[in-house]
Parts: structure tokens; C-alpha cells; sequence
């Protein structure tokens, strides 16, 4: 039981429990069936487990060389053989999972993990650490309209939203471990501009997939947006404003990392309600 919570905590929690519930959120808007909702949400859990795991696995010594004891496999809770067993068995089972919904859906997600695992295995050092974020989070609406009995790509909007959401998890959930990440090496996007500006980004990618999801959702005539929609937008506006007044009065933490979580949440529970349809 112990190591199966150390590998649970490897998994990167609260990050896997969002995008999964995100996946449910896109499923019900693609108009999907319940049980392909339900296959679609335990693949997506499935490749998050993957990603958060292989995530710890590839960065044990870093993690170990500056002291994470918040990180299981770096802590010794966890063997890094076990990590590895997992966050395959874990991939595995998500692109069956999706093989089951068809195989254009297996195809989007096998595209989805293998950025994220490019990212874990390389990509987070160099320059273009952003892309496999706009990759992955971009293809994301489209596993979803890709499972549904006569397949599709998502909306255009969608995906923009969708990519540049993940350009703001990116952003913020880096800047708390910035000192740490240079002191071994990783010097990503986000390093590379600094942490202010990093905040100032992805609060404009937070609004950038307001805008995209209040215009699609609502086929370009915003005199269709609901009062509920405006009323998630002005959230949203508010999670915005809020990640770059706290990257200026203080040091950028991981609750800028939330906001944006949140407001992907908001978004997600905005499209479902908006009752626009999701495929192009």
C-alpha cells in the first residue's frame, strides 16, 4: 500500500485529476455516448498516470541531486523500476483504451503522449519546451470528437483554446521550481523569459481560450452566449488578472499554477453547458 501511494503521489495528482475531468467535459460536449464517455475518460486517466510517472522516472536525480523530498522516486519511496513498469503498463492500456473508440482517436492520442513524453524526455530543456503543450492540449478536443461513432476533428476554435491553454499550464506550473531547474540544467521557455513574463503570457493564453470558446461555442453570434457563459468568461477574466498581479506583488508560486487549472475547468464546464457543437 505504501508504494502504491508513492507511486500515486509520482503521478503528478492534481494535474491528472484536471485534465481527466476536462476529458469527461469535452466528451459530454462532443454529444459522445455514455460508455465511450467513460472509455474516453479512463484512457485520458490512463496517459496522464504515464506522463506524471515517466515525468519523475526521467528527472529521479535531478529531483535527488537538489534535495526533492516532496518527489517519491527521488525520496527513495519508490523504486525507479517500479516507476517504469507503471508508466508503460499505464500508456499501454490508454492507447488500447482509445484503440477501442476507433482508431483515429488512438492515432490523436498516441500523438498527445508521445509529445508529453518527449517534453519528460528532453524537450523541457531546450527553447521550444512550449510546443509539445501546444501539441498535446491542442489535439486534446479532438480525441475527444475523434471517439464518437462517426468521427471528427474538433472545431477550430476548440483547438486553439485547447493549445493555448496548454501553453499556460506550461508557463505557470514551471515557475516555482525555476531555481531549482537551472541549477541542474533545464533551461526551457519560461527560463528563458523570466518568471514575470511567463505569468504575463499565460494570463493572455487564459483569455485567448475565453474568447475562442465564448466565440465557438456560440457559432459567432454573441448575441446566442448565454448569461451563464458571460458570467464563466468573467471568471476566467478574473483568474487572468489575478496570475499577473500575483507574478508582480510577490514571487510567481504554484497558486498561479491553479488559477490556470481553474479556469481550463471553467472552460471545459462552459462548453458543456453552451450546448455548441464541439467537431468542425
Amino acid at each position: 500500500m505504501r508504494a502504491a501511494l508513492a507511486l500515486w503521489r509520482s503521478t503528478h495528482p492534481g494535474p491528472t485529476l484536471v485534465v481527466t475531468a476536462l476529458s469527461l467535459g469535452l466528451g459530454i460536449a462532443a454529444g459522445l455516448d455514455a460508455w465511450r464517455v467513460v472509455v474516453l475518460v479512463v484512457a485520458v486517466f490512463c496517459g496522464q498516470l504515464s506522463i506524471g510517472l515517466s515525468n519523475d522516472a526521467i528527472d529521479s536525480d535531478r529531483d535527488r541531486q537538489v534535495g526533492r523530498t516532496d518527489k517519491p522516486i527521488a525520496h527513495g519511496d519508490v523504486s525507479l523500476r517500479a516507476a517504469w513498469i507503471a508508466a508503460l503498463a499505464t500508456l499501454v492500456v490508454a492507447l488500447a483504451l482509445t484503440g477501442w473508440l476507433g482508431w483515429e482517436a488512438a492515432v490523436a492520442h498516441g500523438i498527445l503522449l508521445a509529445s508529453a513524453w518527449a517534453y519528460n524526455a528532453g524537450l523541457k530543456s531546450t527553447a521550444v519546451s512550449i510546443v509539445p503543450f501546444l501539441v498535446s492540449f491542442g489535439l486534446f478536443p479532438s480525441v475527444a470528437t475523434l471517439s464518437a461513432a462517426e468521427p471528427a476533428l474538433a472545431a477550430w476554435w476548440a483547438s486553439l483554446a485547447g493549445a493555448v491553454l496548454g501553453a499556460a499550464v506550461h508557463l505557470t506550473n514551471v515557475l516555482p521550481d525555476l531555481d531549482d531547474d537551472r541549477e541542474t540544467g533545464v533551461r526551457g521557455f519560461p527560463h528563458r523569459i523570466g518568471a514575470r513574463w511567463s505569468a504575463v503570457l499565460a494570463a493572455g493564453g487564459i483569455l485567448a481560450g475565453a474568447v475562442a470558446v465564448v466565440w465557438g461555442s456560440a457559432g459567432g453570434d454573441l448575441d446566442k452566449v448565454s448569461v451563464l457563459s458571460w458570467v464563466f468568461s468573467a471568471m476566467v477574466l478574473l483568474a487572468a488578472i489575478a496570475t499577473v498581479v500575483l507574478a508582480v506583488i510577490r514571487a510567481p508560486g504554484r497558486v498561479l499554477f491553479r488559477l490556470v487549472m481553474g479556469a481550463a475547468l471553467l472552460l471545459a464546464l462552459q462548453l458543456v453547458l453552451s450546448g455548441g457543437t464541439l467537431a468542425a
